[in-house]
């Protein structure tokens, strides 16, 4: 590596599109992160974690072929990145939920935890959800 280029690690980690892939994928990024000595953003990142592998299987459960789901932790110098990625050909669709609604209030969580977040489509069939948290300089 030459100098001035940052380090970047990851992990990646594919799941089915089953309500049991939610405690998995929290349960994966909190050990992954207490490996990178990041133990202090393991749980805003589970929440994260929790809230977009949540929407993707919803997206993914709908399909005929039922697709996996996957999730990828990515670490650079100054940040650690949550991507989800679904096979859905919908797009993301934030809403506001009404006092009353059971569900629908996962994007607010993580708008409200993440530093930056946002969605792109990586393919006709490929939805990329990510969310970024911030890594103290003392790292």
């Amino acid at each position: 590596m030459t100098s001035g280029t940052a380090m970047q690690i990851s992990s990646v980690l594919e799941f089915a599109p089953l309500p049991t892939a939610v405690p998995c994928a929290r349960l994966h990024a909190v050990h992954v992160l207490h490996e990178w000595g990041l133990r202090d953003l393991s749980d805003d990142a589970q929440m994260i974690v929790s809230e977009l592998i949540t929407n993707a299987i919803d997206a993914s459960t709908v399909l005929p072929e039922r697709p996996p789901v996957s999730l990828r932790l990515l670490l650079t110098g100054k940040s650690l990145i949550i991507e989800v990625c679904d096979h859905s050909p919908r797009g993301l669709e934030p809403r506001e939920a009404d006092a009353d609604d059971e569900c629908g209030r996962g994007l607010t969580v993580v708008a409200a935890l993440a530093d930056h977040w946002g969605w792109e489509r990586a393919g006709h069939n490929r939805k990329v959800v990510w969310a970024e948290l911030g890594v103290s300089p003392a790292r």
